[in-house]
């Protein structure tokens, strides 16, 4: 059946155009838009301006190019046989959109080290699965998920750092949460089909809004206009019952002005790992208003979840015989046989107004300036068996005969907040000399409070009694200058200077019901400065010195001793060193990092005054590693690309405490933990090599193959380096097919099936642990996330 639809497709149209689209300077315009008039087949250019377009009627047709800023192309032509054609755009006057994300982003001549990921590339593996594994392949990446699928919590680290150390916008907007610095994308399902490119800075990078990047920072920017109309429907179904719908329209461009776009996702997954389901859903909306030298857009985007929760693991004395194993919720009812409470649940929702307004002043001068709000709220809900009633804040309930003291319950963590602000920038271009003065002024308002939703002994406590309640209330102000001068054609000086003063009040009761009040204020002063060399047009080489400062997360401060100093901030000195060649079709970058820590904050195995676990400064800590990557086209129908990351990450004069039992019992004789000296140990979840690699192979028209491999080298899952808790080394290959045709009525119509884990590798992305010592013996308790084994997700695309 299959041949015959190749046959079929074959006679149809065997004419291909290809070619080479550029600007007036024959610089690549990557992302232009090229189709055929009344056939509805076309092509976006890839990073080097080309394209290809198979299967064209033979005969006379009408091919159109166009891409924003530039004037469009329409040209006859007659058919006969594959041919080229390259086409050249001249500059309009119509203001361009990218200029909302030029202040934060690296350009060509900055000496950052960065990768860019382009819509084409995120679609293809966009069958509903997270952001997190969806830029997995990323050079320095790697990606986890709770549930084991991809769907869910899911989180990611680059160069060992986790995501609450790594600087997130979108267009501009700070997306991190600004008291835990975090950002969970299950809280904004299916947004990569709102994405239009990404930016990954790797290390400190540009000033930009938001927290500190102390690993890498990453840009998103959401759908640019598309000057023609589009409809697309995509759906998926696979393993665990993953399924995903969405669909998009857009009107295109109206009178050269007006461009509406809107995406409506649904999305479920029943999770590899026991009870890990989740049902998640959002939308995207957004309007443009484009005149000749101004551009105002207004983007609207929600996420809403209900996620079985699946955020404590496996524990390790379970893995070889229970391996999806979930504890939460789990429960021993009156007859003694164990229950798992069906809404133990995680339920959030969030959503972003985004207004931006731009506007070019002169042809080399322009501003953009941008409102935001972010509202979220949300609570997870728990069934507690045998809870002290004095900890809710409930009384003892007297009877007649006896006192109860407990009680299984049920309860609910809430959290209720509102993120506003606004952000600025000023572009300057001269000939030799290009600056960006920025900046943005932004407040979190967030209250966090708990209720009992039911309890079997609930006493004269009322209906959603309340046990504790804190406000967190954060204003960040941020302003920076960017400057990078043309000594020479070849040579450019560039220098990045950033001031941010943050305050940050805590007031009301934690959940243990102590007082956790506090003020703390910040100023932090973050300079860069580097050289940016082009050998020749194909080569360029950069150094780079860049400071960042880090203020302590929410959790920092309320789990921190309150008998002993607080947290202090963190600083990062990050020494960058790489080497770029761009030869056609061929490729590849080699990056040198050094990264100097000052008072990193780390998990030692401290706990505070009532035995949580708390982060502690470590004086002196590093990352120092090579990364490199390269793309081949091997030909017109093989490509391939790879990136590894080789590294050692370092605490030196590290030490580690053990809580100790015995302590509560017999207080006066027993230490409250032992402490242990060890020297320099390894940091915790920093492998020291990760890769990546894909293979791209189009045997014949329409019909592509890719296949994705992952390696991430042996981590240790705490900062003391013992083989006793480490996560295995693991390798993993994904093998995607894809099969398009092109029909009158539709513009392309796509078949997608993706293989993940082809060889069934059995293997866990993260994990946690906790040691204590009792009755004189070191325990522990831990819980990994196994990852699952080969599954499958099917997916048809149709864009009309």
């Amino acid at each position: 059946m299959l041949a015959g639809i190749f046959l079929a497709m074959h006679c149809y149209a065997q004419s291909r155009i290809s070619g080479r689209i550029s600007d007036e300077s024959g610089q690549p315009l990557p992302g232009a838009n090229v189709y055929i008039e009344d056939d509805a087949r076309g092509a976006i250019s890839d990073k080097e301006g080309f394209y290809s377009i198979d299967n064209i009627p033979e005969g006379k047709n009408v091919i159109r190019v166009s891409y924003i800023g530039y004037h469009s192309i329409e040209k006859s032509i007659d058919i006969k046989q594959d041919m080229r054609m390259d086409f050249i755009l001249k500059h309009s006057v119509l203001f361009g959109e990218e200029v909302i994300i030029s202040g934060i982003r690296a350009g060509e001549k900055d000496p950052i080290a960065y990768s860019f990921i382009r819509r084409e590339e995120i679609t293809e593996r966009n069958l509903g699965q997270d952001m997190p594994l969806l830029i997995s392949l990323s050079p320095s990446v790697v990606a986890t998920s709770d549930a084991g699928t991809g769907l869910g919590y899911t989180n990611f680290r680059i160069r060992g750092t986790d995501a609450n150390r790594i600087n997130m916008t979108v267009n501009g907007i700070p997306l991190n949460d600004a008291e835990s610095h975090g950002v969970w994308f299950v809280d904004l399902p299916d947004f990569a089909g709102s994405v239009e490119n990404i930016q990954i800075q790797r290390g400190v990078g540009t000033s930009t809004n938001g927290a500190a990047a102390f690993g890498a920072s990453i840009n998103f920017q959401t759908l640019a206009i598309s000057k023609e109309a589009y409809g697309e429907i995509n759906s998926s179904y696979g393993s665990f019952n993953t399924i995903k719908n969405s669909v998009s329209i857009g009107t295109g461009l109206l009178h050269d002005t007006y461009s509406f776009d809107t995406r409506f996702s649904w999305l479920h997954s029943d999770g590899y790992i026991d009870r890990a389901s989740c049902d998640l859903s959002s939308w995207y909306i957004s309007g443009t208003s484009l005149k000749e030298k101004s551009l105002i857009k207004l983007i609207m985007f929600s996420g809403k979840e209900k996620t079985y929760q699946a955020w404590d693991g496996v524990p390790g004395y379970l893995l070889d015989s229970l391996y999806t194993f979930n504890g939460k919720g789990m429960y021993t009812d009156e007859d003694g046989i164990t229950r798992y409470y069906d809404n133990e649940t995680d339920n959030y929702d969030q959503s972003h107004y985004q207004l931006h307004y731009s506007h070019e002043i002169d042809p080399g001068i322009n501003y953009t300036a941008a409102l935001h709000l972010t509202r979220g709220k949300g609570y997870y809900e728990q069934y507690k068996e045998d809870q002290q009633l004095q900890d809710y804040g409930i009384k003892d309930i007297i009877l007649s005969a006896d006192t109860i003291t407990s009680s299984d319950l049920i309860r609910r963590k809430w959290l209720d907040n509102y993120f506003y602000g606004g952000v600025f920038s000023i572009n300057i271009t001269k000939t030799r000399f290009d600056a960006i003065i920025g900046g943005g002024w932004n407040k979190y308002d967030g209250n966090h409070y708990g209720t009992v939703i039911w309890a079997r002994n609930a006493g004269k406590s009322e209906i959603n009694h309340r046990w504790y309640r804190n406000t967190g209330i954060k204003t960040d102000f941020n302003s920076y200058v960017k400057m990078n001068y043309s000594v020479s054609k070849s040579l450019n000086l560039y220098a990045d200077l950033q001031f941010r003063d943050i305050d940050y009040q805590i007031e009301g009761t934690d959940d243990d019901t102590s007082d956790v009040s506090q003020d703390h204020s910040f100023i932090f002063f973050n300079p860069k400065i580097g050289l940016n060399l082009m050998i020749n047009e194909n080569q360029r080489a950069f150094v780079s010195l860049s400071v960042a400062n880090r203020e302590p997360n929410r959790d920092n401060f309320v789990d921190a001793d309150p008998g002993k100093a607080p947290p202090e901030p963190e600083t990062l000195f990050d020494y960058e060193f790489g080497y770029d060649l761009n030869a056609g079709n061929f490729n590849a970058g080699i990056n040198f990092y050094y990264m100097n820590y000052r008072n990193q904050l780390v998990l030692t195995g401290e706990i505070n005054d009532v035995g949580a676990p708390v982060m502690t400064n470590v004086r002196d800590s590093y990352r120092a590693g090579i990364e490199a990557l390269f793309s081949l086209k091997i030909s017109d129908i093989i490509s391939w690309n790879m990136n590894l990351n080789m590294s050692t990450n370092k605490i030196k004069n590290f030490k580690t405490y053990i809580d100790n039992w015995d302590y509560w019992d017999n207080p006066v004789s027993q230490p409250l933990q032992y402490q242990y000296e060890l020297g320099t140990t390894d940091i915790a979840f920093s492998p020291w090599l990760v890769a990546g690699n894909s293979f791209k192979l189009t045997p014949v028209r329409n019909l592509s193959l890719d296949v994705y491999s992952k390696y991430v080298g042996k981590q240790y899952i705490d900062n003391t380096g013992s083989s006793d808790r480490k996560l295995n080394a693991w390798f993993v290959n994904d093998m995607k097919l894809k099969y398009t045709f092109y029909l009158k009525t539709f513009r392309e119509i796509s078949f997608n099936l993706l293989i993940s884990n082809i060889f069934n590798e059995k293997y866990e992305s993260n994990a946690w642990v906790y040691r204590y010592i009792y009755q004189g013996i070191e325990y522990k308790y831990d819980g990994f996330f196994p990852q699952a084994g080969i599954n499958l997700l099917a997916g048809l695309s149709v864009k009309f």
